[in-house]
């Protein structure tokens, strides 16, 4: 069963301060139409320009992942896209009136919240997913970060990270996320976090403008005195009087919700980063030591095999059990000899169909077309393809007999080769749009020996025109 596109039910808006460039900034998030997507805006800039949250946009991996794009940046974007990606919303515009989403208190939660106040809106359009149907593997070139994803049975998303910092007060961590579905719960309130000796750098290289030592997890590795702690709070123009190492090294300034919060934050990146793929995923995802460039760069991959995928021609068993023969075909058609021009139907489902056409030289268009040099016409294989994506409109109508299909558009017709006697064409036509008033609106494509022949959208009416 496909599972329906949704988005938010009503605008959520949020405050709050960007970590690294220490500016106020309101964000707001916006339901959008179908197959949008993610999109950031900078509302504070002429124009309003607009940022895809795609992958091939990023620029920096600097502390964050950022974007950019039509001349507009936006730091910091891992955070709210895994809440949007871990609500399972597949179309959001995301306003912003400064270059930085706020980082809240360190983690997605603020905005999961705010997502779950308001709710969601079902569309019509289908959610795509990439199924993985092979291993992907990862690692960067100082040979550190090393991710490899693997088909997951139940076709879940799984996530597992493991990091490892050599760290007395880290060591090796792991968290695992069996289904998006925990996301929410188990993953969301995970805080960013930050070693002590890092916040001198950072500060002095004019990045965590912003921070706080509320809204990270900072850990400590070694015994340091009230006077450092101090250097360190008035690097950051804050006043602590109080501070001290408390558990495993944890600055007494939060409390860790999870022992392993690290490793979670590390997987929450995961799926925010994941989201600029721009499609929902089902696989298993597994990390060790990640961050915003491996993620990044793993995405690209994934993204690229996606494009792969989607030119490369399908697989179809030609030899498996029909799901209508000739005759039940001509149950729902109301074509004959010497117009039928499909022979079997491979596959059929509520969006789909799979049809075979075997070109054989005693078609009768073959005298004409052309003596000598037999080509099957292309307006021909558009009339397959259409009778092919008439079982699709006809096979859940009652009596399929007593409609009819009637053509109405074909856009984008391109023919790619010459289909000729002895080749067996295979059609597939899937729905663009669900039919709504007898209206069908289809994309084909014919292939032979797995090369596309001919393509087209096409609209037909099916209309009951017999009693």
């Amino acid at each position: 069963m496909s599972i329906k596109q949704r988005t938010l039910a009503a605008p959520i808006e949020l405050s709050g301060i960007g970590l690294h460039s220490g500016e106020k900034v309101k964000i707001s998030i916006h339901p959008a139409p179908e197959n949008h997507g993610y999109v950031f805006q900078r509302v504070d800039m002429d124009g309003q320009p607009t940022i895809k949250a795609d992958v091939d946009n990023v620029v920096s991996t600097q502390r964050g992942t950022t974007i950019a794009e039509n001349g507009a940046k936006v730091f910091t974007t891992e955070h709210v896209l895994a809440a949007i990606y871990g609500c399972e919303i597949d179309n959001a515009l995301i306003k912003l009136n400064g270059p930085e989403v706020p980082i809240m208190d360190g983690s997605a939660k603020p905005f999961v919240d705010a997502i779950e106040n308001v709710g969601y809106t079902e569309q019509d359009a289908d959610r795509e997913y990439f199924t993985l149907k092979e291993n992907l593997y990862y690692e960067d070139d100082k040979g550190y970060v090393e991710m490899l994803a693997v088909p997951t049975p139940g076709q879940e998303f799984r996530v597992t990270v493991m990091v490892d910092y050599n760290s007395p007060v880290l060591g090796t961590q792991h968290a695992s996320m069996y289904d998006i579905s925990e996301f929410k719960k188990e993953i969301s309130g995970c805080r960013t976090f930050v070693f002590l000796r890092e916040i001198e750098e950072l500060a002095k290289n004019n990045l965590i403008k912003g921070g706080d030592l509320d809204n990270a997890i900072v850990l400590v590795e070694k015994e340091r005195s009230q006077e450092e702690y101090q250097k360190i709070a008035k690097l950051l123009g804050k006043d602590y009087s109080n501070l001290k190492v408390e558990g495993i090294g944890v600055l007494n300034t939060v409390k860790l919700k999870f022992e392993n919060e690290p490793a979670r934050h590390k997987l929450l990146d995961i799926v925010g980063d994941l989201a600029l793929v721009g499609k929902f995923f089902r696989g298993h995802i597994l990390a060790a030591r990640p961050g915003h460039a491996g993620n990044t760069a793993f995405g690209k991959i994934i993204k690229q095999l996606i494009k792969d995928e989607k030119k490369a021609a399908p697989k179809f068993d030609l030899t498996k059990e029909p799901v209508y023969d000739v005759n039940q075909i001509m149950n729902i058609l109301p074509h004959r000899y010497p117009f039928l021009m499909v022979d079997k139907i491979i596959e059929l489902s509520e969006n789909s169909v799979v049809g075979v056409k075997n070109v054989t030289f005693n078609e009768p268009f073959f005298q004409g077309h052309f003596p000598g040099n037999p080509v099957m016409p292309g307006v021909l294989q558009v009339e397959a393809m259409a009778q092919v994506g008439g079982v699709l409109a006809l096979h859940n109508v009652e009596d399929p007999e007593l409609w009819s299909t009637y053509f109405l558009k074909m856009d984008a017709v391109k023919f790619k080769r010459k289909v000729v006697p002895g080749d067996t064409v295979v059609f597939t036509m899937e729905l663009i749009s669900p039919i709504r008033r007898g209206l069908v609106q289809m994309r084909g494509r014919g292939y032979v020996n797995g090369q596309v022949v001919s393509e087209g959208d096409l609209m037909a009416q099916i209309v009951k025109d017999k009693a």
